[in-house]
């Protein structure tokens, strides 16, 4: 199951979450195809004013950031370094479809690989079985 997660300022994220669940579901759709559509989990994490520093400073404006989960796995693939330019590509190009290309430059995307035996579902590991 994929797992997207954008962080963003809460007054940059409010009223675009509609446009931004379909952005970041339809590319990863885009690389893996749409069998993976219905197991897309996107989670849109809003950041008040005051909690987002750089430099020891509180910023007011701040490109969105990305996290996507992912099986470990992938990235022992042949082609593990096309899936991730394609998804790098494909959210970056999904988060600056809804806030606008002028963040293009700043927007974070980073591919989290998680092993199969370090996560569980339903109170099981999901390796174990499932």
């Amino acid at each position: 199951m994929p797992h997207v997660t954008l962080y963003a300022l809460e007054e940059e994220l409010a009223g675009r979450e509609p446009g931004l669940i379909t952005a970041l579901t339809d590319a990863v759709v885009s690389v893996y195809g749409d069998w993976a559509r219905a197991s897309v989990e996107v989670r849109l994490i809003g950041v008040p004013a005051g909690r987002w520093a750089r430099g020891g400073a509180a910023v007011t404006r701040a490109a969105p950031a990305v996290t996507f989960g992912l099986r470990e796995e992938v990235f022992a693939r042949d082609d593990a370094a096309t899936v991730v330019a394609r998804l790098v590509s494909a959210l970056t190009d999904a988060v600056t479809a809804v806030f606008g290309d002028g963040c293009r430059d700043e927007v974070l995307v980073e591919l989290v690989g998680q092993p199969t035996t370090r996560s569980g579902l339903g109170g099981t590991v999901i390796g174990q079985g499932q």
